[in-house]
């Protein structure tokens, strides 16, 4: 999967991303908060390196953090600005590839990288180039947060497909409409990447019409993901659980090294 085309699968995502929950703005708050937990300090200087339209970043501005946004998406990153403003928020966004973060050294206390969104790069060489450059923006002992999915089961079981999300019941409908998200999963020969067809149906006027948008990833299992942060320069490598956080994934946290 090139780089464009995962910036594609998110342009064209960018409009309905939100649509993925049941009440966005509750996920917003509820995700903020349990990342402020992790950072443990007030008003710190934090990058989320893939921002998408801005469901950790804006719930770290809500927290009162100083938040950069940046996504390989330009769609996503501006509709992330544009939300934060609609809440009276400022949140610088860019468009960036997190292997190669426009920024200076040791800038931010913290970085971000949530929502399964380092296992779009497909390789160890991509992978270690992205947390190499998130080390270098990190100040010493600068704090570490990426989550994915619980890909040590998934790589076990191999799901073929997720539950159905179903936006647009109760207080969360818009215009008494409803949309559905899923994903069909088709796994590679290797057993550890696999192509996903996202799925989203929407229903206007008793009909329902279909967007497919399709990306791969490559699940990299907790001790895997943990070897290669710390060969980035990383120390005191852990994983907390979402019992423990309350964030809805698996959450890798590390230190810079000094």
């Amino acid at each position: 999967m090139s780089e464009a085309s995962v910036r594609h699968f998110y342009d064209e995502l960018a409009d309905d991303y939100h649509l993925i929950y049941p009440d966005w703005d509750a996920s917003i708050r509820r995700q903020g908060d349990a990342l402020d937990a992790q950072i443990g300090q007030d008003r710190v200087a934090v990058l989320d390196c893939s921002c998408g339209i801005g469901t950790q970043a804006i719930g770290l501005a809500l927290r009162g953090h100083r938040v950069t946004g940046t996504d390989l998406s330009p769609r996503a990153a501006v509709r992330a600005a544009r939300e934060a403003a609609r809440l009276s928020l400022s949140l610088c966004t860019a468009a960036a590839d997190m292997r190669s973060l426009p920024f200076t050294d040791g800038r931010f206390e913290a970085v971000v990288c949530a929502d399964n969104s380092l296992p779009h790069l497909l390789t160890e060489q991509d992978a270690h180039a992205a947390l190499a450059e998130m080390r270098r923006v990190l100040r010493p002992r600068g704090l570490l947060l990426v989550s994915t999915r619980p890909y040590d089961d998934l790589l076990r079981d191999r799901p073929a497909s997720t539950p159905p999300q179903v936006q647009g019941i109760g207080d969360c409908a818009d215009d008494g409409e409803r949309t559905v998200t899923f994903q069909l999963w088709h796994w590679h020969d290797d057993g550890e990447h696999y192509d996903l067809e996202h799925f989203q149906l929407f229903e206007a006027a008793g009909d329902w019409r279909v967007k497919v948008r399709r990306t791969t990833y490559w699940a990299l299992g907790r001790d895997r993901l943990a070897g290669l942060v710390a060969e980035a320069g990383f120390v005191d490598v852990g994983w907390r659980m979402p019992e423990e956080t309350g964030f809805f994934q698996p959450l890798l946290v590390a230190r810079a090294a000094e």
